[in-house]
This record gives structure tokens, sequence and C-alpha cells, in this order.
């Protein structure tokens, strides 16, 4: 138990899913154990009716504030790198000028470095996210100056 909870701790600020592009928070099984993760839309098998209905399913979105702890109980900081998993690497599909590419993605800040963190989840407002996906989210009202 001790060796379970001594380990860093992340807590996502999550926001309710309105329908943007990227992933969210769910259970992944893992071998011998179940764990909370952050998945991108990329790593799930969109061709499985099952999987897809649990992505579409999904009640909220990516983090927008992530709060870490890095000490053990006793101050000393954690070798992150015994924490993140080596297989969450995936293919995703990008287009470049109009021609189609794929990307090969590393394990990520939340998708696979922090993958053995102790990981909760907490709904923050909607307010406090504001994508830029694309050059024309710019235009959305929340990147623009207060006049």
């Amino acid at each position: 138990m001790k060796s379970y909870l001594n380990r860093p701790i992340r807590v996502c600020g999550m926001v309710k899913n309105e329908g943007e592009p990227g992933g969210g928070p769910f259970w992944v099984e893992n071998g011998t154990e179940t764990t909370l993760q952050i998945v991108e839309t990329a790593q799930v098998e969109t061709e499985d009716k099952d999987q897809l209905e649990i992505l579409k399913s999904s009640t909220h979105f990516n983090p927008v504030d992530i709060v870490l702890f890095k000490t053990d109980f006793e101050g000393r900081p954690f070798n992150l790198m015994k924490y993140r998993d080596e297989n969450a690497g995936f293919i995703a599909n990008k287009s470049s000028e109009g021609r189609e590419l794929k990307s090969i993605e590393l394990p990520g800040l939340w998708n696979g470095s922090m993958a053995d963190y102790l990981t909760y989840f907490i709904e923050v407002p909607i307010e406090t996210f504001n994508p830029v996906k694309t050059v024309n989210d710019l235009l959305r009202p929340a990147h623009q100056p207060k006049k």
C-alpha cells in the first residue's frame, strides 16, 4: 500500500465536453490494474463500436489545469521517468498544405509521461478553457482584446 500511495500525484481540472476535438478522462485497463488516464482521440480504436461509443459518451474534456505533486511525503523528488508508460505513444493523422500525414507521438505530457501518477479529476468552469486548435479559433470572443 505504501509503494502505491508514495508516487507523484496529479490533480486535473477538466471542463464539460462541449464537442471540442481532443481527448478526455477515462478508466484504462493496463494489464493488471485499471487506472485513471487522459486519453487522446487518436489513441481510441474508433473502428471498435464499443470504444467509439465510450468516446462519444464522454462527459468531460482534456485537462485545462494540472496541479502536480512531484515529491514524496518526506520532500524528496521522485524520479519521474519511473512513472511513465513507454508504450503510450501513438500514430496520429495530420494534414499539411492539403496533404495527409501520419505522425508518431511519443508518450505525451498527460497521456504517457504521467501514466503511473495517482490521478484525480475535478470539474472546473468552462470559462477557464479557450482552445486554439486552428487559426480560426483565435477569432472566438475569448481570444479578442477586452474593450
